[in-house]
């Protein structure tokens, strides 16, 4: 699954992507209110972690225009404020759930989970015709046997699933696996979609030159 990481403390964004990274959780990291805005609707996240007091343009406004725009992915919002008051202010606004910079890692994480089950985005089976995807298990199957992938193939697969009919390109890719604005090795896209033909087989996943990839969508 793939997460919005809002956070414009260098040390503690680090940290946190690193930890939800090893929790499973693919991570786009942006450090400003304005960055995220261009971002929350473009990818597929189960989730935003936001912090409040980012520069310029704060998390709470951040938070309202997400919910003004009509996205209502969960947000998940995290600040240094440890009052009554401010977590009202922040739920009433559109939050999900509310927890302070100070609590446990493994407590961030456990609620993070909780928030994407409760909101059903940790569940799940995405079908394309003789293809399935498990969202849970990062699990596909083929005329009914299971093909297991890595999580950045399962992120691949879903993408191209969610879009069938779609060209997706490399670079869309290259966002939802490793981030917003990062930099990525010329042939690592390259390297899950050949593993992907690899397992399910070469005719799903298909080439458009010089554009990107594409999964056909059935007949009706």
């Amino acid at each position: 699954m793939q997460l919005l990481l809002v956070e414009d403390d260098a040390l503690l964004g680090d940290g946190l992507r690193a930890a939800l990274n090893r929790a499973g959780f693919g991570v786009t990291w942006v450090k400003d209110g304005k960055s995220a805005l261009a971002v929350a609707g473009s990818g597929n996240f189960a989730a935003i972690v936001l912090d409040i007091g980012l520069p310029a343009l704060s998390g709470m406004d951040v938070l309202g225009e997400i919910r003004a725009a009509g996205n209502h992915l969960p947000v998940l919002v995290l600040t240094a404020r440890d009052s009554t008051r401010d977590k009202v202010i922040g739920l009433e606004q559109g939050a999900d759930d509310y927890v302070v910079k100070t609590a446990d890692m493994e407590e961030l994480i456990a609620r993070l989970r909780a928030l994407i089950r409760r909101t059903g985005r940790a569940s799940g089976v995405i079908r394309v015709g003789e293809l399935s995807l498990d969202l849970t298990t990062h699990t596909a199957t083929r005329d009914g046997k299971p093909i297991t992938l890595s999580v950045r193939e399962a992120a691949v697969l879903r993408m191209l699933m969610e879009r069938a009919g779609r060209v997706i390109t490399r670079h869309q890719l290259a966002e939802v696996l490793y981030g917003w604005g990062k930099s990525v090795e010329s042939n690592a896209i390259e390297v899950h979609i050949h593993n992907l033909r690899s397992k399910l087989g070469g005719e799903i996943v298909k080439t458009v030159r010089g554009i990107g990839y594409t999964i056909s969508k059935p007949a009706q």
